[in-house]
């Protein structure tokens, strides 16, 4: 089970069933107990009822609903700032992305003093196949360190990215064999897959929206350095 901030957390299987108001106490309780089964409550009535009959919807695949969008960063352990770009035709009105336009993503990781990034670029790419790129290349380096139980703030200036997590459309798509609401298949359904396999090995992480290109160092940080992908794109290119 997944694991953002609740009031309650509630132990129906494990050492010692009953409700903890704290994640640490209750995995204290759950942790490599076999078939352990918990849930987080903010109502103390629901998660009292639920400790009398815990009633669990099993499901193979997973879902997407537990991640928020959060307002403060000042408790995680990891920050995440992520960007994707791009410089094409497909930002103008009827004209499409050529196979030759410059596309890159960026990723800066802040964790106990230590800064890590990376970025790289891909041609004819759109601006929103970047933004996921750039999230999941920080995930799948986090996976790398061991680092996936950490409590963990991505900060990005994308509304598409943001709200297919935190609004459960990437869920719903999932549900809906990878077609939208309206029944058309989902763009970027290859990277959302995979974007999806990993983000459920994260508990703890959580999401922030922030403004581009304005007064979040991070941000303008991992922009530039994207800007700068493109531009030893472009000089290769030539």
């Amino acid at each position: 089970m997944a694991v953002i901030a609740f009031k309650y957390y509630v132990v129906a299987h494990g050492r010692h069933p009953g409700i903890y108001p704290t994640w640490t106490a209750c995995q204290q309780e759950v942790h490599n107990f076999p078939q352990a089964r918990y849930k987080g409550f903010n109502d103390l009535i629901a998660a009292q009822a639920w400790l009398k009959n815990p009633v669990w919807l099993e499901t193979k695949k997973p879902t997407f609903s537990q991640f928020q969008a959060d307002s403060d960063s000042q408790t995680a352990e990891i920050k995440i700032w992520t960007d994707g770009g791009s410089r094409n035709h497909g930002n103008r009105l009827n004209q499409h992305v050529k196979v030759n336009d410059l596309a890159a993503w960026a990723y800066l990781v802040k964790f106990d003093h230590q800064q890590y990034v990376d970025s790289a670029g891909e041609f004819g790419a759109t601006n929103n196949r970047m933004e996921i790129m750039a999230l999941y290349q920080a995930l799948i380096f986090l996976i790398k360190q061991n680092w996936q139980q950490k409590s963990i703030v991505v900060i990005l200036d994308s509304r598409y990215v943001l709200n297919a997590i935190t609004q459960h459309w990437l869920n719903n798509w999932q549900k809906n064999g990878w077609k939208t609401a309206s029944g058309q298949p989902v763009a970027n359904q290859e990277l959302w897959q995979k974007l999806a396999k990993v983000l459920v090995g994260f508990p703890k992480l959580h999401f922030i929206w922030t403004k581009g290109h304005a007064n979040d160092h991070g941000n303008v940080f991992v922009d530039h350095l994207l800007n700068q992908t493109m531009d030893q794109m472009r000089v290769k290119q030539n």
